[in-house]
């Protein structure tokens, strides 16, 4: 069992991570018949070693991959072979977490400008204008 390497700083184990193998639909040919080489990827985030900063931010993420009990199932079918769809799911894990090790960056409000606030009026006075010269023409 190789430990998983997220960051410097964060490695999981190999036992973090559960494999199961199902059929597979798909490229292979006969192959595909008789053989299961689609994988899916069970992580429990709660369960994890990731640090508590990380679960939580992983657990407010709305990814279709992570269910309602923190469990996180990512499926991989898109090789012939078990052992790359193995890799590829395991990829895609250490990419979903390397994605919440920054923290996300604060909103700082920001307030037009005097020369957009002028362009709008400008705009809105020539719009203005326009369709006060569709009106009716009294003499």
């Amino acid at each position: 069992p190789l430990p998983i390497v997220i960051s410097r700083q964060i490695v999981l184990n190999d036992d973090e991570v559960s494999f199961s193998s199902v059929k597979a639909s798909g490229p292979g040919g006969q192959h595909v018949n008789t053989a299961s080489t689609a994988v899916h990827l069970r992580f429990d985030i709660e369960a994890s070693s990731l640090p508590a900063v990380v679960k939580e931010r992983l657990l407010s993420l709305s990814d279709h991959r992570i269910t309602e009990s923190g469990m996180v199932i990512i499926k991989s079918r898109e090789h012939r072979s078990r052992e790359m769809n193995r890799q590829a799911s395991l990829g895609r894990l250490i990419s979903l977490i390397q994605g919440v090790l920054t923290p996300p960056k604060k909103r700082r409000p920001t307030r037009p400008t005097r020369s957009s606030k002028e362009r709008r009026l400008k705009h809105k006075a020539q719009r203005s204008e326009t369709k006060a010269m569709r009106k009716r023409v009294d003499h």
